[in-house]
């Protein structure tokens, strides 16, 4: 009987096809041949656009067996039917084309890496079956088609079977072992990616809940000072000016309560409603409070939180224009340097205590530009040389 296996220095050779076949897995990983469903459940077969990956990862592997093959004999001195041998060593491969869906399908049922035994023995006999199969295919194509060229026809298929199965036996391990270690891999990589995208999902609804919560302790504590605000002047009898400021805050109200979903506003927009509330304040304070707005038409358009100026400038009115007879001017300014935005507040009233006790508009305005923009945003209170207080806002600069 003559044997059909090819010398050992050649067996040796064609063990390189293995890491062929690590890097074709490599392809089929980086095409995502695996897709989760909405349940986080790993599809049992590929896809039609992953199922051609699959395609092309194996015929790559059976092109480079194939070419291997014949220019190693054909080095050799070998005279084989080198096309036949071409085409029959290529084709060989497709038991493992056709099988690796039955292994993906096989592993949804029977999970690896596992502690029970049953997992284990349902592949071993899986590889074992595959491996007889591919040995089985390969020797009807040996047999059928005899390209070594033997001149007394192939060997009996029961040989050639009995000679590739042994043969083969390593190598359907190691394929049926790199198609398991893969898909064990993928779906890993998969899960902790649902999970972490779930996470991401789950702190955006916290962040906007808690960003909501803000938002909605701010709407109160402004209603309480413009009410306070007007009972002071009922209290100096200055009836007509508290009816023209209950008027203005019907406006100003109605601005605040009517938009209390939004997060950002344009800088135009926030700038407008500041105008307003200053406006009121003037009536309370009349010649005592004078303000100034300097902000650049293109700057009139930039995303800035919505009702995030409106505490500072209550800050500043409380404790330093209100705090002198003569009262103070305010300033609010807006700048751009590159990728920052930055809004000041400055009033030249007194300076600021040793410790300083932020209250609830402040503190918000803090909690809020903390939540949205993380540490790329920075608020600070600060005296100036000899008098006043700066209140500065910095953040990234964004268009509406």
């Amino acid at each position: 009987m003559r044997s059909s296996q090819f010398p050992t220095d050649i067996l040796h050779e064609r063990c390189a096809w293995l890491q062929v076949f690590v890097d074709s897995l490599q392809i089929v990983a980086g095409a995502r041949i695996f897709p989760y469903d909405c349940a986080m459940k790993t599809s049992a077969t590929p896809s039609t656009n992953s199922w051609r990956y699959v395609v092309l990862a194996w015929l790559a592997l059976a092109l480079f067996d194939a070419t291997q093959t014949v220019v190693s004999m054909r080095a050799m001195g070998m005279h084989h039917a080198w096309v036949t041998l071409f085409i029959v060593t290529t084709a060989s491969w497709a038991v493992w084309v056709l099988v690796t869906p039955e292994v993906l399908a096989l592993l949804q049922r029977f999970r690896l890496p596992s502690r029970e035994v049953a997992p284990w023995v349902v592949h071993a006999a899986a590889c074992l079956a595959i491996g007889t199969l591919w040995a089985a295919w390969g020797a009807l194509l040996e047999h059928a088609t005899n390209p070594l060229a033997y001149a007394a026809g192939p060997d009996a298929f029961a040989d050639l079977w009995r000679a590739k199965f042994l043969g083969n036996l390593v190598g359907d391990v190691i394929l049926y072992g790199a198609i398991v270690a893969l898909s064990v891999t993928l779906d890993a990589h998969k899960r902790l990616a649902q999970q972490q995208a779930a996470s991401a999902r789950l702190a955006e609804l916290l962040a906007q809940t808690q960003l909501a919560a803000l938002r909605l302790q701010v709407e109160p504590h402004f209603i309480f000072n413009s009410l306070n605000a007007v009972t002071g002047l009922i209290r100096e009898e200055k009836n007509s000016v508290a009816i023209a400021m209950i008027a203005a805050l019907g406006d100003l109200l109605r601005r605040v309560t009517d938009q209390s979903d939004r997060q950002f506003v344009a800088l135009e927009e926030e700038i407008a409603f500041l105008r307003k509330y200053l406006d009121i304040q003037q009536m309370r304070f009349a010649e005592r409070l004078r303000y100034q707005l300097d902000i650049p038409d293109e700057l009139m358009k930039a995303q800035v939180p919505d009702f995030i100026l409106q505490p500072l400038v209550e800050n500043a009115i409380k404790h330093g224009i209100a705090k002198r007879a003569r009262g103070g001017e305010l300033t609010v300014v807006a700048t751009r340097d590159g990728a920052a935005l930055t809004l000041c507040v400055y009033n030249d009233g007194p300076l600021l205590p040793g410790q300083i006790r932020e209250g609830v508009g402040v503190a918000n305005a803090r909690q809020r530009l903390l939540a949205l923009y993380g540490n790329a945003q920075a608020m600070t209170l600060q005296n100036r040389v000899d008098t006043g207080v700066l209140a500065t806002i910095t953040l990234p600069y964004r268009e509406m």
